[in-house]
Parts: C-alpha cells; sequence; structure tokens
C-alpha cells in the first residue's frame, strides 16, 4: 500500500458562519507521527493549532486525514510544523494561526516549535 502524501488539496472547508466576529479554534492532535528524516525512527508528538478564521474553516476529518499522511515522511520537525501553516494558510486564509508543535523526548532532549501567521505575530518567550 502506498501512503497518499500530504497535500493541501486534501482539505476540505466550510464557510464561517460567524466572519464578523474575531474567535478563537483550537484542534489538538496529540497523536502526531513522522519520521526521522536522519534515523528512519518514528517521531512523536502533540499539535496544538490555534487560528481566527475569517471566510472559511478547516472540516476535522480533512484535517485528520492530512496531518496522518505524515507518518511515513521523513522530515525534521522544523520542516513539518511550517509546511502545515503554510498548507493551512493557503487554503484558509485565516485572520490569525498558530501550531505548536511539541514532540516527545529523543536523546535526552525535548522540541517545541512553535511557527505563527502572520509572520512575526505574538510568538511565546521572544520579545
Amino acid at each position: 500500500m502506498n501512503p497518499t502524501p500530504p497535500s493541501r488539496d486534501q482539505f476540505e472547508t466550510f464557510p464561517n458562519t460567524f466572519p464578523g466576529r474575531d474567535y478563537l479554534i483550537e484542534h489538538i492532535c496529540p497523536e502526531f507521527t513522522s519520521v526521522c528524516p536522519k534515523t528512519g525512527q518514528p517521531d512523536f508528538g502533540t499539535l496544538i493549532l490555534r487560528y481566527i478564521p475569517d471566510q472559511i474553516c478547516v472540516e476535522l476529518k480533512s484535517l485528520k486525514f492530512y496531518l496522518q499522511a505524515f507518518r511515513n515522511e521523513g522530515i525534521f520537525y522544523e520542516h513539518v510544523t511550517n509546511r502545515i501553516v503554510e498548507d493551512l494558510v493557503a487554503v484558509l486564509q485565516p485572520r490569525r494561526l498558530t501550531l505548536v508543535a511539541e514532540f516527545t523526548p529523543r536523546g535526552g532532549l525535548r522540541s517545541r516549535i512553535v511557527v505563527s501567521h502572520p509572520s512575526g505575530e505574538h510568538l511565546p518567550g521572544i520579545a
């Protein structure tokens, strides 16, 4: 079986019924997996997606399948986090979006990657 690689074309959307109001949508994926491109070992993490929609919202089943498509992808933490943000921003065109990717420890190190849109929006720990 050849799994489908992740693609922004996988996203389905639906109209935001409250486009005149800023409100926060938060989706948490506690079982994200990808593959380390150096070792071939699985990487495990929790993704926390927060966004303020404009005209459309992402449909959850399509988001789940998109994220699951990274299961066999050899990709660094930084790359996968930025790629997910780029794909979501391209499709949703949200007012704001932040993705926090917290990966389980490997080799005594734990990694947390935070990417926000628009670029330069509030990033925790950066003045």
